[in-house]
């Protein structure tokens, strides 16, 4: 045992402090941390206890969306052309979804889909809020209606959604006028014209669809149901109903409309139909055309790889995006440009089939002889024209044809409309950095060369000059039809050369309208006159290639040239106008007995109305006499106290014994020799 002066004295009375300052920012730091949770207790239980509360509902609350139908499209009569019909579509909602790989598949089988379209769809909308319901597909059979209520447990992220989809007139009836619908796609939300609209939203494609799309689509609504933790309905809190969109009320005449349907059948080109009178478009044809119910719903692959690859171009409304050489229409603005300038009422040539220009030998297809403006217009001598070209020169002819509108948009209130283009000096320039040659001009004169116009700045063109020069914008919707507040709005989306008056000497006027009546009674179209229709008109035959080349290529169909023919009716003051491009149709009155179908149904129509207003007008027979003498007319003519005895005899508004033989119109048309 050790001394005890050996053991340490610290042993066992040793003591270890913690210093004053660490001990208090220990008590610092555990008060800082018990502030903080009370801080945050109070952030979540009191200031955003309403925003949480709401977020809780959303849990239990779905709002589901209500999808407002379009507005139907009626012709001018009120007759339906565009209607819907109700479809069910399945909506996908991503928030529900668990194991996503093994629902997709399912939902695939179910749907006869792909895996791969499923997960297309998914990604398609990746950007969009995931709350949102996405279309998964639409216009669903019935069978896969069943399967997604037989697997409601399952699969609670299917939804069924009751919507009205599209009905459009079949074999493509008024396609290219009226449009088609679809999915708005990725570029279309880019647009700033498309700020309101949202992934999934199906808007207007084309034709009227597209143009006054913000008026058919109407509004959606909502509506909202309480779900369980699966997903199931089991109640509802409220909706919002959705507004319909506005039925529009076209100036399309469905009679007319399916006239010129059936005129141009197996042909491909276009007819538009016009009243010169307020530009209201009264028939609208391209062909060929496509199916626009193959877009209201789901487009298949093949389908539209069908329609891309055509030659033809189905998607192509050729009524005002077929830019082409007029050919000999043209020579009724040359001739107009002729005899302002004071040079046509002189001229005569002697036509041996053809003349030479600056070295170049140009052809006519006929021998004419001797040619004046009373002749050159019905016999469409070339040589006349050629000579005419000559000596306007190109600038003053581009200024009479930019006058009355070629090479610029008409206005037309459809989306795309093509401009042409119009030659001159400048325009060259322009363009080319060249300058302009005088042999080019000579081609011009007869509506070859650079020129090139559309089926609707024809028509337009030559009867605003059958009628005195009074240029209307044409148009497919009423303009008094659309809101107050949107009217200049569309009018201003649709940039054109509008309403304008073109001035036309009297004389002027008469003689070339005079030149396009002979054209059906002993000129180029003679052969589709109308017999008690007062119809004038104005054939084209445009070359798409040489004769030289045409003879290499072997001469088949596609060498020959397009067939045109602009009609009026009267030939003055005109109540219709209507333009026919027959593609490859070769002579001009091909596409003249075309146009005299459209002209022979309106007409027809036209009188067929005004036999039912006299009928209407017509006073009633007058009873027996009955009765007390008190009932009877007495000396004065006066009947059961009338103080007039005139009141009741006055004269129908339409003479009943007009000849058969002349055409009726509605319209009065001042100087018009068919009213």
């Amino acid at each position: 045992m050790l001394p005890t002066e050996q053991i340490p004295a610290t042993i066992g009375t040793r003591e270890e402090k913690i210093s004053p300052v660490k001990l208090a920012a220990v008590q610092y730091v555990i008060a800082t941390i018990i502030l903080v949770l009370l801080a945050g207790l109070w952030r979540l239980q009191v200031l955003n206890a309403s925003d949480f509360r709401m977020l809780a509902e959303a849990n239990r609350i779905r709002k589901v969306p209500i999808l407002a139908p379009r507005g139907k499209l009626l012709d001018r009569e009120g007759r339906l052309i565009v209607d819907n019909y109700s479809s069910v579509a399945c909506y996908l909602l991503r928030e529900q979804m668990h194991d996503a790989d093994a629902e997709i598949r399912m939902i695939a089988d179910g749907l006869h889909l792909t895996p791969d379209q499923v997960q297309d769809t998914i990604r398609h909308y990746q950007y969009a809020p995931k709350y949102q319901p996405i279309p998964l597909k639409a216009d669903i059979s019935p069978d896969e209606q069943a399967f997604i209520e037989a697997h409601r447990n399952e699969l609670p992220e299917l939804e069924l959604l009751e919507e009205q989809r599209r009905l459009y007139p079949r074999h493509g009836f008024a396609a290219h006028l009226i449009g088609y619908v679809g999915e708005i796609s990725e570029q279309d939300l880019n647009n700033p014209k498309y700020a309101f609209y949202e992934p999934g939203d199906v808007v207007g494609k084309s034709g009227v669809e597209q143009a006054y799309d913000s008026l058919l689509r109407g509004e959606d609504g909502s509506r909202d149901l309480i779900v369980n933790s699966h997903g199931r309905e089991i109640g509802k809190l409220g909706e919002e109903l959705a507004k319909p969109g506005q039925d529009l009320r076209l100036t399309i005449d469905l009679d007319l409309q399916t006239a010129a349907e059936k005129a141009m059948e197996g042909k491909n080109g276009a007819l538009v139909a016009i009243d010169p009178h307020t530009g209201e478009v009264l028939a609208m044809v391209s062909r060929p055309v496509f199916d626009p119910n193959q877009f209201a719903v789901r487009l298949t692959r093949t389908y539209w790889n069908s329609i891309l690859t055509d030659p033809e171009h189905p998607l192509l409304n050729k009524a005002i995006q077929a830019q082409v050489a007029p050919g000999s229409t043209f020579k009724i603005i040359m001739s107009v440009a002729g005899l302002e300038q004071g040079i046509a009422q002189t001229q005569h040539v002697v036509c041996s089939g053809g003349a030479e220009f600056y070295g170049h030998y140009y052809h006519c297809d006929a021998h004419h002889g001797n040619v004046s403006i009373d002749n050159a217009i019905p016999q469409s001598c070339d040589v006349f024209y050629y000579v005419l070209a000559q000596r306007l020169g190109i600038d003053t002819i581009a200024r009479y044809a930019t006058a009355f509108g070629l090479g610029q948009k008409t206005g037309i209130d459809l989306p795309e409309e093509a401009a042409g283009t119009m030659p001159s000096s400048q325009w060259k320039m322009k363009n080319f950095h060249q300058q302009w040659f005088a042999g080019e001009t000579i081609s011009v004169g007869i509506g070859q060369g650079a020129i090139a116009a559309t089926p609707l700045q024809m028509v337009r063109a030559l009867s605003g000059i059958a009628s005195g020069g009074a240029l209307k914008r044409p148009h497919i919707v009423f303009p008094q039809e659309i809101p107050e507040d949107q009217r200049s709005a569309f009018a201003e989306s649709f940039p054109g050369s509008g309403d304008k008056n073109v001035p036309i000497q009297s004389a002027v006027w008469q003689t070339v309208t005079e030149g396009m009546s002979a054209v059906t009674t002993y000129g180029t179209a003679a052969s589709v006159h109308l017999d008690g229709i007062d119809f004038a008109g104005k054939t084209g035959t445009a070359q798409v290639m040489s004769h030289d080349a045409s003879a290499r290529n072997g001469g088949g169909k596609k060498t020959q040239p397009n067939s045109w023919f602009v009609g009026i009716s009267p030939r003055r003051n005109p109540d219709i106008a209507v333009a026919v491009l027959w593609e490859n149709g070769n002579w001009g009155w091909h596409a003249g007995s075309v146009a005299a179908q459209v002209i022979n149904a309106f007409v027809e129509k036209q009188r067929s109305h005004s036999k039912n207003l006299l009928i209407a007008q017509a006073p009633a027979p007058a009873p027996a006499a009955q009765g007390s003498d008190a009932d009877k007319q007495d000396d004065g003519g006066q009947k059961n106290g009338d103080t007039d005895g005139n009141k009741n005899e006055k004269e129908p508004t339409a003479s009943a014994e007009a000849p058969a033989a002349k055409p009726v119109h509605v319209k009065a048309s001042a100087g018009g020799a068919g009213t």
